[in-house]
């Protein structure tokens, strides 16, 4: 017998190509329906921490997965009056010198099935200019790792939305905050560097709007002038390697004979070795010392093996996440503060 040539097809299926969002999309009540359950039951197996007995768990899980349903995450927002989405605030700058810290700020709100709304800032002072942004989107909490002065943080409260602060403090402002001990660990650095003997020191700081880059200038330049050290010179970068190599470049013209160079960056400590390597002919660390600051992955290659402290990110970024979905569940949580100290890293661009 001769074959028809038509191909058999199954009960449930079709040989017509469907186009793409042609198929409705299961709804709750198409779940309720298969399993032979309330909608309140389905809902209920879907909101997190939600009361349902284990049978009817399963047969409701069991129907979704049969239909492909999943809950709509706008539908649960009206329902929680949570949009579970969480504003980061990061600098190009912070990013540029320590990447890890975006990565694992994400990982850590994805893992609590909150969604991140990323505001990247070319600089420190757009602040204002993403606020309103942030208010349309209805975020529940905001994280930033970019300064924001006293009026921003008001306006935050009065909006009444929590917000922990990442490596920075407000001052005048009592604000959940976390962050590493910059000046202690830029002191310790410095002390080292005294205590085998330098002497002639040179400062590259970042711009003057980083809050951090800040903090560690002045207290590398507090610790020197307790040594007796007061014309130590300071050039600017923005935390690039360019603006690190062009510093040296600039201060070989000022001040030609330096025994050390203290970079408030690794990223600006990797492009002053190359600046005194390629530019100066300068032996690193045998001529001139160098050292950095964040402990970044590039400063740990065995082309510069930068002498710094690490940041202890995975720690501060869990704290800082923890502490936020604590105050989104408990807005009435008193501000805490909670500082970490960097770890030394020996390196191999500075003689100590």
């Amino acid at each position: 017998m001769a074959k028809s040539g038509k191909k058999s097809v199954k009960a449930g299926e079709t040989d017509t190509p469907v186009a793409f969002g042609s198929v409705r999309r299961a709804t709750s009540y198409d779940v309720a329906r298969l399993a032979g359950v309330s909608q309140s039951a389905v809902s209920r197996c879907f909101a997190p921490g939600g009361s349902i007995a284990a049978a009817t768990r399963e047969k409701v899980m069991k129907a979704a997965t049969e239909l492909g349903y999943r809950p709509n995450a706008l539908a649960q927002a009206l329902i929680t009056r949570r949009t579970n989405l969480v504003a980061v605030f990061i600098s190009r700058l912070t990013n540029l010198h320590y990447p890890e810290v975006l990565a694992e700020l994400s990982r850590r709100l994805t893992d609590r099935d909150i969604r991140v709304l990323l505001f990247a800032l070319t600089a420190e002072s757009e602040i204002d200019s993403i606020l309103e942004q942030v208010w349309r989107h209805d975020v529940d909490g905001i994280i930033s790792a970019a300064r924001l002065d006293n009026d921003q943080i008001a306006g935050i409260r009065r909006h009444g939305i929590p917000m922990v602060l990442y490596n920075r403090t407000a001052g005048e402002n009592l604000t959940p905050s976390v962050w590493c001990d910059s000046a202690a660990g830029e002191r310790d650095l410095v002390d080292r560097l005294l205590a085998a003997g330098h002497r002639r020191f040179a400062v590259i700081a970042g711009p003057e709007d980083s809050a951090v880059g800040e903090e560690r200038r002045q207290a590398a330049l507090q610790r020197l002038s307790e040594a007796g050290i007061t014309d130590t010179p300071v050039v600017r970068g923005d935390f690039s390697y360019a603006s690190g190599r062009d510093a040296v470049a600039t201060l070989s013209r000022s001040t030609p004979s330096l025994d050390a160079v203290i970079c408030v960056s690794d990223v600006m400590a990797i492009g002053a070795i190359d600046g005194c390597r390629f530019d100066l002919a300068l032996q690193v660390p045998e001529d001139i010392s160098i050292v950095g600051f964040d402990g970044s992955e590039p400063a740990g290659w065995m082309s510069y093996q930068v002498t710094s402290i690490r940041q202890p990110v995975r720690r501060m970024t869990e704290a800082a996440v923890q502490m936020l979905m604590e105050r989104i569940e408990d807005p009435s949580l008193p501000a805490e503060r909670r500082s970490f100290v960097g770890a030394f890293i020996p390196g191999q661009s500075a003689r100590l």
